[in-house]
Parts: structure tokens; C-alpha cells; sequence
């Protein structure tokens, strides 16, 4: 690929903003070309607008001018966008209205009917909803999410089991990381030592992004699900406690041979953020562990372990992932690498080669 394609971030200032730009400084098929944030911060230098720089020991070097967050102002054809839910809806559709293509990390639109909710290894075939959205809300542009920070790490493990056993009930308990919290996020003296078992909105997430990203396009997963969410003094790395029924009697081999022999649908397309293997099963009983297994992947793979019977006919694991990668800014990128993919006309003079199955499913 000689020439890429200029994108842009909005709310570039934020842990997940900076994620993103740090993965696009030399991402092969994207060239960062700007950066938007709040009014207090237009019109800075990069680097002098954040408030919070990560903990992540790469540094991050863009050098651009932080601009207002509108297509006035932005003009590029792959948006990212970082910002909050409190603003994100009416950005996000100003962009798609002049042309561009969003792809967004917030809350906004991800249950609406006609707007895709991607997992690329697990449900790409949702991407033809764009045609809908385009045919619906008369913009020429398009609106993509990626889903909550837990429900990404949840489903990944379930796909596989779902795919091969037919879900029916699903038990999960999350042990969420601090930095999904953002910045300031929670202050140290009410998580040092402690168990928050309280995010707001994230348990509904939980429970009806799963069961769009897992069901048909038109309509959700014919599944339960009940979630129960928890905020624990670790830096990165979502965990999720999962126990699950499924239309017959599963076994620990079963159940262990499907994760581990499962194929992402997208394995061939040759996008650069889809890790080598987005799905790990750990046979030690320990694991996974934040500290030992978050960045596994590049922090794009899942490491699921403690596979086993429940005694009744169904499973239970421990899953967890990145939250601020696979999570978020990575899962972001590897939503545009496929609509790239998918749909070559928004490479332009890049010329990206379209797969041979355009809606490549799971």
C-alpha cells in the first residue's frame, strides 16, 4: 500500500484518544492527519492539551494542533471517535451527514437497528446494516461502534461456544479495571482496598450488547443474560467471571476443544490490527491474570481459563481483555481496517483489495 488514508480523532485528549493516536503513528494503512477535543483545548499543541499523559511506556509524539470537533473543521474520511456519550451522538451524526465514516467508541447508536455493532472475528456480516442506515437516515456517510469495554471481552469468549452449542443463559460477573473509568476516573480512597460493585449503565450494557453482537443482524440473540458488575483496584484489564447453559449438556472437553479450534471470521483479510490469536485458553488454574495476560496480543487477544463443568450441563470460565485496547482505541481500528476491507471504495487511491466473500461472518 503506497498511500494512506487520512483519519481523525475526537476526543483525542482522553486515555482512550491517546490510545488511539499512539496506534496510529505508524499504523500502515491510516495516517493521522488531526485531532479534536473540547474547547479549552483547541487550538494547543498535542502534547500540551493532555491533562493526563498514560502509563503506557510509549511515548506519544503527535505533533498536530488540537482543532474543534466538527466536519467544518475536520476534514477527513475515517473518523475516530473517543468522546464522551454526553456528546458523542450529535458529533458523531454531523460527521456521517458530510461524508465521513465514524467510528465510534461511545455508547451512542451502538443498539440502533441500523447501525453495526462490530466484533470483526465474531459478527463482520453486520456491516451490510450500513446500507440500511445509509437508505434510512439519508447521509452519505456512515456511523460503526464497537462495544462496551466488558461486553468486548465477554463475547469474544462466547462466540465460540454460542457458534458451536446454542447459548441459553448467561451469568457474568465483571472485575473491571480502573482505567475504563477514565481520568480522574475514581478517586484512590475509594479503590485502594476496596470493591466497587456499582458502574452505572454498564450491567444493561452488558446484557443487551451481547445479545445484538452475538444474534442475527435484525434481531437479538434468543438467549438470558444476567451481569453484575464490579470496579476493582487494577490498572488495565478487564476480568469477567462466566457461567453458561446452552441447548444441550456440555463438557469441559466440548467446551475447551471449541474455543480452542475456533477460527475469526476476518482470519484472512490480512488487517494489521487483528491479533495472531484473538482467543487464548490458559490450561493453568491461576490464570488469566491483569498483570500477567492484558497485553497478550499486542492487547488485542482474550486469554480465557478455568474452563469447566458447573454440574448442571453448562460451563464456566474466567475471560479477560484489554479494555482500553481490545476494549476500545484497538477495537476501533480493527472496525475501520474492515469496513476498508470490506468496502474498497473508502480506500480511495489506496486501493485496498476487497475480500473475495465481501461479509465475511462468523
Amino acid at each position: 500500500m503506497t498511500t494512506r488514508i487520512p483519519v481523525a480523532v475526537l476526543g483525542a485528549t482522553g486515555l482512550v484518544g491517546q490510545e488511539f493516536v499512539r496506534r496510529l503513528e505508524e499504523h500502515p494503512w491510516f495516517e493521522l492527519v488531526a485531532v479534536g477535543a473540547s474547547e479549552r483545548s483547541t487550538g494547543r499543541p498535542y502534547g500540551d492539551a493532555l491533562r493526563h499523559r498514560s502509563c503506557d511506556p510509549r511515548p506519544v509524539t503527535c505533533d498536530l494542533t488540537i482543532s474543534p470537533c466538527t466536519p467544518d473543521a475536520i476534514d477527513a474520511p475515517i473518523v475516530f471517535s473517543a468522546l464522551d456519550g454526553a456528546v458523542a451522538g450529535p458529533i458523531g451524526e454531523a460527521f456521517a451527514r458530510a461524508g465521513a465514516f465514524v467510528v465510534s467508541n461511545a455508547r451512542n447508536h451502538r443498539l440502533d437497528d441500523d447501525v453495526p455493532l462490530l466484533i470483526p472475528e465474531v459478527n463482520a456480516d453486520h456491516l451490510e446494516l450500513i446500507e440500511r442506515q445509509r437508505a434510512v437516515r439519508g447521509w452519505s456517510g456512515a456511523i460503526v461502534t464497537n462495544p462496551n469495554c466488558a461486553t468486548a471481552v465477554i463475547c469474544l469468549a462466547l462466540a465460540p461456544l454460542h457458534q458451536a452449542f446454542g447459548l441459553r443463559e448467561v451469568w457474568v460477573t465483571t472485575l473491571q479495571a480502573v482505567s475504563g473509568a477514565g481520568y480522574p476516573g475514581v478517586p484512590s480512597l475509594d479503590i485502594l482496598g476496596n470493591v466497587v460493585p456499582w458502574i452505572d449503565g454498564e450491567e444493561e450494557k452488558i446484557v443487551r450488547e451481547s445479545r445484538k453482537i452475538l444474534g442475527g443482524r435484525a434481531h437479538p440473540g434468543e438467549f438470558g443474560v444476567s451481569a453484575q458488575v464490579t470496579r476493582v483496584p487494577v490498572e488495565h484489564g478487564h476480568t469477567a467471571c462466566i457461567a453458561a447453559r446452552f441447548a444441550r449438556r456440555v463438557t469441559t472437553v466440548e467446551a475447551t476443544s471449541a474455543l480452542r479450534e475456533w477460527r475469526s471470521a476476518v482470519a484472512d483479510l490480512g488487517l494489521p490490527s487483528a491479533p495472531t490469536t484473538p482467543l487464548r485458553v490458559r490450561a493453568e488454574q491461576d490464570r488469566p491474570q491483569p498483570r500477567r495476560d492484558v497485553d497478550r496480543g499486542d492487547g488485542m487477544t482474550v486469554s480465557v481459563g478455568r474452563v469447566r463443568e458447573d454440574g448442571n450441563g453448562g460451563i464456566r470460565l474466567v475471560a479477560l481483555g484489554h479494555n482500553l485496547v481490545r476494549g476500545a482505541a484497538g477495537a476501533a481500528l480493527l472496525n475501520a481496517e474492515l469496513c476498508v476491507s470490506a468496502l474498497p471504495a473508502l480506500a480511495g487511491p489506496a486501493k485496498i483489495p476487497a475480500s473475495e466473500e465481501r461479509w465475511p461472518s462468523g
